[in-house]
């Protein structure tokens, strides 16, 4: 009960903080003490450099802004991460998504876009199976990238929903990495945008989850937030053990399933 009160607490200090903010500000490091007691009350947390977040210092739009979180797991020295949360610590809803890893990812690296209310730390938490946490930051520029209007042929937009582009990178080569892109068309909707001519908040319409796996075994599968970018994009390496199929399940939050298959040829 502490936990979600402190939750409830800090969200409704950031959506506060996000309606009267100027468009750019300084990135405040006071957030991050109230969200990690938050998300991990009295748990304690590691700085270290295994974990990295590359990104412009400065992004020209907070609507997309790139980003690659990568695990080396030589300089980890065995510790294994099973799970990454990213977070931008300014956002009204500061979770952009959760990563659940798995050893065919081999080294992780994903490269996604994610969005910015205002100047914001990009905070990519690491945990390990028997509950160690392990923390990364970057400061990053961009804003309003999570409410404003949005406008548009609603219709259009949700039958062109769901639309995917996937593939895997050629040639492939059996036991080394390999890259592959995920793609998908839709709005991203965080439920803090308003309608342009009614000025009334749009409901939320997200993409919440991607699952990957490879021959019928798990690969990555991402819990997808409403800071992730619109028409979320995934590219991410994995080792394939041996020829065969790569798979996508896709859902959104109004309970619409979108499913996409790939075959990897050595």
């Amino acid at each position: 009960m502490k936990q979600l009160s402190l939750l409830k607490l800090f969200l409704a200090t950031a959506i506060s903080f996000v309606l009267v903010a100027p468009a750019s500000a300084e990135p405040d490091p006071k957030l991050w003490p109230v969200m990690k007691e938050a998300f991990f009350a009295n748990r304690e947390m590691q700085e270290v450099d295994f974990i990295k977040i590359e990104a412009p210092r400065r992004a020209e739009s907070g609507a997309q802004v790139p980003v690659t979180y990568s695990v080396n797991n030589a300089a980890a020295k065995g510790v294994v991460i099973k799970k990454l949360y990213a977070f931008v610590d300014a956002n009204p809803i500061p979770l952009t998504a959760t990563y659940h890893l798995t050893e065919a990812l081999g080294d992780f690296q994903l490269a996604t876009r994610i969005r910015f209310e205002t100047d914001a730390f990009v905070r990519l938490v690491g945990e390990t199976a028997d509950g160690k946490l392990y923390l990364a930051s970057r400061e990053i520029r961009a804003a309003g990238g999570c409410g404003g209007t949005v406008e548009g042929d609603e219709a259009a937009i949700r039958a062109s929903a769901g639309k995917i582009k996937f593939k895997v990178d050629e040639p492939v080569k059996i036991n080394s990495a390999t890259s592959t892109t995920f793609n998908i068309k839709h709005p991203m909707r965080t439920g803090l945008q308003r309608e342009l001519v009614s000025q009334g908040f749009v409901p939320a319409f997200y993409i919440n989850k991607a699952a990957f796996s490879y021959n019928g075994k798990p690969l990555l599968t991402i819990d997808v937030g409403v800071g992730t970018a619109e028409d979320p994009y995934f590219k991410f390496n994995f080792v394939p053990d041996a020829a065969g199929k790569l798979e996508v399940t896709a859902t959104d939050n109004e309970g619409k399933t979108f499913v996409q298959q790939v075959d990897v040829k050595g």
